[in-house]
């Protein structure tokens, strides 16, 4: 976002991590999705500046962020809860997509959160996204260097994108650095592979959580709100009319109402 000010820590293994601060105000923390990076929040970051100070890192592996030469989703957790208590308290963290499971598993590593924000997190196995052989070839080709082609092959076989979107989107200005960070996706999926498994971990979680999802969005995002709220004790739901995955896009206004709404109450 332009003004946001691109600063960086350690988080507690060693990696260097960035992230773009902006406004002022309560700490509000955003955590982006796979093969994004904290330029996902550009559209909605004014908006939220203005109520509050906005901290948007790069997830380790993308942007100016850092990576390890191997990888765990429990260094995710603490790299977000090293952010989470270095800024003033108490915290918003709002985690949307494969961030929402960071945010989550951030939630029992620190003591400065106060309220949590989880837009459509993939707890779910991962069959019921796209092909689990298609992650497979994903971590041959990651392997191999062959970037375009781990991208490629998750946008068609695991998120189900249609060939012309694929072609559309290999014209945009944000498709090479999509490519250079697609060496995270396969060892996202993986995660993905098994985090729906571990739900009840967070069931003592007494942190106000706010379950977000778009109205058109696929049924099985209802699903996992249904088992998120079968867990965490302190749950509101808002249902976005006529989004989807990316209501911070599509609908900026709609989206960060419910955001102030819960985050102010």
């Amino acid at each position: 976002m332009p003004g946001a000010a691109l600063e960086t820590f350690l988080s507690r293994d060693g990696t260097p991590l960035a992230y773009a601060r902006t406004g002022a105000g309560p700490s509000l923390v955003l955590v982006h999705g796979t093969n994004y990076d904290h330029s996902t929040w550009d559209v909605v970051m004014p908006a939220l500046a203005a109520r509050f100070t906005v901290y948007a890192l790069d997830r380790r592996g993308r942007g100016r962020s850092g990576d390890a030469s191997s990888y765990s989703i429990e260094r995710e957790y603490e790299d977000l809860a090293t952010l989470v208590d270095a800024v003033p308290g108490p915290v918003v963290l709002l985690g949307h997509s494969f961030g929402g499971i960071c945010a989550l598993g951030a939630s029992l590593l620190t003591r400065n959160l106060g309220k949590l924000i989880l837009y459509e997190p993939p707890f779910a196995p991962l069959e019921r996204f796209g092909s689990p052989e298609a992650l497979l070839r994903m971590e041959v080709l990651v392997s191999e260097g062959r970037y375009a082609e781990v991208l490629e092959t998750f946008l068609r076989e695991l998120i189900s994108v249609d060939e012309a979107e694929v072609q559309r989107m290999k014209t945009l200005p944000d498709w090479s650095a999509q490519v250079a960070s697609a060496h995270t996706l396969a060892r996202e999926g993986r995660v993905v592979e098994v985090a729906w498994r571990d739900l009840q971990r967070y069931a003592a979680l007494t942190v106000p959580t706010l379950l977000m999802r778009g109205g058109v969005s696929p049924s099985l995002c209802a699903e996992v709100d249904e088992a998120l709220q079968g867990v965490l004790p302190r749950n509101r739901l808002a249902v976005l009319p006529d989004q989807g995955h990316f209501a911070m896009l599509t609908a900026p206004e709609l989206f960060v109402r419910e955001v102030l709404t819960f985050a102010e109450l």
